[in-house]
């Protein structure tokens, strides 16, 4: 009963601190997993193009940023493009901003595999149906295989986002106010190592516990209107 009182009253003097750390998560790993979208959507069509030049330069790109750790990168947008970008574009230099570079790019590697798998999973059949109606690649790409993939990968999509959650932590490194960082910040003025990091820990299972029950009930929703269907 002690722990938990104590615990109660760490939450009471730093709780504020904890919230202000967890909206900054939920900021970045929610614009890594939309930006990432966007980008991975553009890197699965480069993929799938003709033009070889464009896809090896897709297929190089996602080799890279999904064969480094998030860590690295981050490190690298930190004090590598901050080291070249003119001061002229000192708002690029933000900590804020080289960080969520860096995450979007890698979210973006990933979402595009997810993409390229989810365009994969459509029925060949419909595209030659397309063909058979006048359609041209584009319009069938844009019209028929694009709103079924999307929305076949729509749960990983949403576990892209849990995973970016958590692995989101690696911005305190470079000083983002996120979770972790709050946590050390708590845990040098408290001089109280092991409660700041036990509770940032339990911060982000019931964020994570409580996204992935939200996307299996949207899973099933999904799933049984496509069997009404």
């Amino acid at each position: 009963m002690n722990v938990l009182q104590s615990w109660f009253a760490f939450l009471g003097k730093w709780g504020p601190t904890y919230l202000s750390g967890m909206l900054v998560t939920l900021k970045i790993s929610f614009f890594g997993v939309l930006i990432g979208f966007v980008l991975g959507l553009l890197i699965a069509l480069m993929r799938r193009s003709r033009i070889k030049p464009l896809e090896w330069l897709a297929k190089a790109y996602v080799e890279v940023f999904r064969g480094t750790p998030l860590l690295v990168q981050v490190l690298i947008a930190y004090y590598g493009f901050a080291a070249i970008i003119p001061e002229t574009y000192g708002s690029l230099k933000n900590p804020f901003v080289l960080s969520m570079f860096a995450i979007c790019m890698n979210s973006s590697a990933y979402v595009s595999e997810i993409i390229r798998g989810g365009i994969n999973a459509v029925d060949r059949g419909q595209g030659e149906a397309a063909a058979s109606l006048g359609m041209t690649k584009k319009q069938t790409m844009r019209h028929i295989i694009l709103p079924q993939a999307v929305k076949t990968v729509l749960p990983a999509l949403g576990n892209e986002f849990v995973t970016l959650i958590k692995e989101s932590a690696i911005v305190a490194f470079v000083g983002i106010e996120d979770i972790m960082f709050e946590a050390k910040v708590v845990a040098g003025a408290t001089y109280l190592p092991f409660m700041p990091y036990i509770t940032a820990a339990l911060i982000y299972f019931v964020l994570v516990f409580s996204l992935s029950k939200l996307l299996g009930i949207a899973e099933r929703r999904m799933a049984n209107s496509d069997s009404r269907a």
